[in-house]
């Protein structure tokens, strides 16, 4: 089954008086994009984020928030470690004094440091941490749910353009047929215009004819696409990756139909190779978006 690269998940736990939420968003993307925000007191947790989530998803760009909120007496999700805002103040004067410079300190100076003395570390870090975990995995799990609902979706349409095309090599594998033969035959009644008798030259036109089917068969072509119809199908029931693998069929496709085009002698052939090209175009734009 395939998933799209698009969707939004969010977990929501509680134990005693801490929240975790995650909230977690994917776009398309060309690889796996990865970006997360969490609370200083998972700062140091931020690898073993990303390899959970790297493990579960395999490409889009994905951006994870990650909060946690404390009810109770003191509902403050942010607090002030005194000794690192003393000590920012103590850096601050050292500038001010190195650099010589006659502004005075104010709040918007301090605030720039802020990152130094605010802390939401408090309570048990590991009950929290694991609070985070059972919240991100959740949030996951309801992103995938959207993901292979919106792919069930590019599925049932994938499926439907490989039938218009596979019908199509069909009729052009039919008309193939007959198109040399048809097109020598109006090449031999112009040549009758310029000549009253053919019939000593029967063995060369005869000549001529095989040249032609050999040159304009697109045989090969056919059973080509053929083939990649079949592989494509087969690639949708993988897990693996099959975005990847569905735009390098595509192109093989493409230049497979490129070939009938520029072989063909017959405007209808030409036309409906035309006709696989745009589908092939629409299937790539819907690749563009399955993991």
């Amino acid at each position: 089954m395939i998933s799209s690269m698009t969707g939004f998940g969010k977990g929501v736990l509680q134990l005693d008086h801490v929240i975790a939420e995650v909230e977690i968003k994917s776009l398309n993307s060309r690889y796996l994009d990865l970006m997360v925000k969490f609370p200083r007191s998972l700062s140091d947790k931020e690898l073993a984020i990303r390899e959970i989530v790297k493990n579960r998803i395999k490409r889009g760009k994905v951006s994870v928030n990650i909060y946690l909120k404390r009810e109770g007496i003191d509902n403050r999700n942010v607090f002030i470690d005194q000794n690192a805002l003393k000590e920012t103040v103590k850096l601050l004067k050292e500038i001010k004094d190195t650099t010589e410079l006659d502004t005075e300190i104010n709040f918007d100076h301090i605030l720039s440091f802020q990152h130094l003395f605010f802390t939401d570390t408090t309570g048990d870090s590991e009950k929290e941490y694991q609070l985070v975990l059972d919240a991100l995995d959740k949030a996951i799990d309801q992103l995938e749910m959207m993901r292979k609902k919106e792919g069930a979706e590019l599925e049932k349409d994938l499926r439907l353009r490989i039938s218009n095309i596979s019908n199509t090599i069909e009729e052009i594998e039919e008309l193939s047929k007959s198109a040399v033969v048809d097109y020598f035959n109006k090449l031999k009644e112009r040549a009758a215009q310029l000549v009253d008798e053919l019939t000593d030259f029967d063995d060369r036109l005869k000549a001529e004819l095989a040249l032609l089917s050999e040159k304009y068969d697109i045989t090969e072509e056919i059973v080509r696409l053929k083939s990649h119809c079949k592989v494509f199908l087969d690639t949708l029931k993988d897990n693996d990756e099959i975005g990847r693998k569905m735009n390098f069929l595509c192109q093989e496709m493409n230049r497979e139909a490129n070939t009938i085009n520029s072989k063909s002698v017959s405007s209808e052939i030409s036309y409906k190779g035309l006709f696989i090209k745009e589908e092939l175009e629409k299937i790539r734009e819907q690749i563009q978006n399955i993991e």
